[in-house]
């Protein structure tokens, strides 16, 4: 059993570089931002006109 020491092996390296692209952090921000406004708004509706029906 020999060991063939002449193997061409290709090896291919890839890199990941973190891109920190404001832009979209601030679009996800203003994203969630509005949905806690329209939760709010929805609860304050049911709790300033719905539930003194009761």
């Amino acid at each position: 059993m020999a060991i063939n020491e002449n193997r061409n092996v290709e090896i291919d390296r890839t890199t990941v570089e973190k891109r920190m692209d404001s832009s979209q952090v601030a679009s996800t921000f203003i994203k969630y931002a509005a949905y806690i406004v329209i939760f709010f708004g929805a609860l304050y509706f049911l709790v300033r006109y719905v539930f003194p029906m009761f």
